[in-house]
């Protein structure tokens, strides 16, 4: 089946015969292989007599070879994965069975993605971006102080890079385009945080999705923002590079390097807000984060920090 997708993925018509004569095999086998990519994959295939089969759209599928081509500098090991129920529990997987660390896994599709707070994370096939990233972290906390909004800005200026110039951040862990998401962001620890510990850095980015009744919140992607197909492995290897730089200075300064920049790059920065954990609800005005990435609001005038994966930030109706 992936190699029909791979004689089909440039979007360009191609007879029966054609890709019968690639594949080794019949008309009708090609057929049914077709059909199978519709049902299995949610493609849409034309199908024009006397031209043949077009992908309704061209696809870019991910190869560990195509990223190295890209990459620049240290080349984490990478496992593509065709099909897989979430990047973060495979790397989890992977970690518990002595995978040695850093090393990235990467999916074309997701049957159960997550997001913070246990929310499904959509994951068509070969439309975006699924990616986990896999550190060994030593020292104790001070190497995770705000390590996911780091992570942010490195997914921010990532996709700045691409031409999505008006992408920003909202705190905690979210990439925005005009209030719309464009990427999600999930940290999750194994191990001893005080002192060794692995962390998986998962990151979900709307890359070439131009359409999508099962996403319950407002959204763009990169192709929607640019009006271009994106190469995902050319966005793998920006990110490596985005991300090792960010993460070395990090190491090295902690995030109270990064504070008056993210909040520069913060959306939400001065706005009314209601900060939701659990039952419990805070309104305020965002002031700002602090030196471990907690967010600084005014709460009645008084100042207050707050932190931890379970919190939500909405705006207020009259900001």
């Amino acid at each position: 089946m992936l190699k029909l997708l791979n004689l089909l993925k440039d979007g360009r018509f191609h007879s029966g015969q054609a890709l019968g004569e690639a594949m080794g095999v019949s008309r009708s086998a090609v057929w049914k292989q077709l059909q199978h990519l519709e049902s299995e994959l949610n493609l849409t295939i034309h199908k024009v007599r006397g031209r043949g089969y077009q992908l309704a759209t061209p696809l870019s599928l991910l190869e560990a070879s195509a990223i190295a081509a890209f990459a620049q500098g240290e080349q984490w090991p990478v496992l593509v994965h065709d099909s897989i129920d979430s990047t973060n529990a495979e790397a989890l997987r992977l970690i518990g069975k002595g995978q040695a660390a850093p090393f990235l896994v990467l999916a074309e599709r997701q049957s159960a993605g997550r997001g913070r707070r246990g929310r499904h994370w959509v994951s068509p096939f070969a439309e975006n971006l699924y990616y986990s990233l896999v550190l060994r972290v030593e020292g104790g906390m001070r190497q995770l102080e705000g390590l996911s909004l780091v992570v942010g800005l490195a997914v921010m200026r990532t996709l700045h890079t691409f031409g999505v110039k008006g992408a920003g951040l909202k705190w905690p862990n979210d990439v925005l385009v005009a209030n719309k998401k464009i990427v999600g962001i999930l940290l999750e620890l194994v191990g001893d945080p005080a002192d060794v510990c692995h962390v998986v850095l998962g990151v979900g980015i709307n890359v070439n999705m131009q359409s999508n009744d099962q996403v319950d919140q407002q959204w763009t992607s990169m192709r929607r923002e640019t009006g271009d197909l994106i190469d995902r492995n050319r966005l793998v290897a920006q990110l490596n590079q985005q991300l090792q730089h960010e993460l070395s200075r990090h190491r090295r300064y902690g995030f109270a390097a990064f504070q008056e920049e993210w909040e520069q790059a913060h959306l939400w920065q001065g706005r009314k807000v209601s900060l939701i954990a659990g039952n419990q609800t805070v309104d305020g005005i965002v002031l700002g984060v602090d030196g471990q990435g907690g967010l600084r609001m005014d709460v009645e005038g008084v100042e207050k920090s707050f932190s931890g994966g379970e919190l939500g930030l909405r705006l207020r109706d009259d900001s």
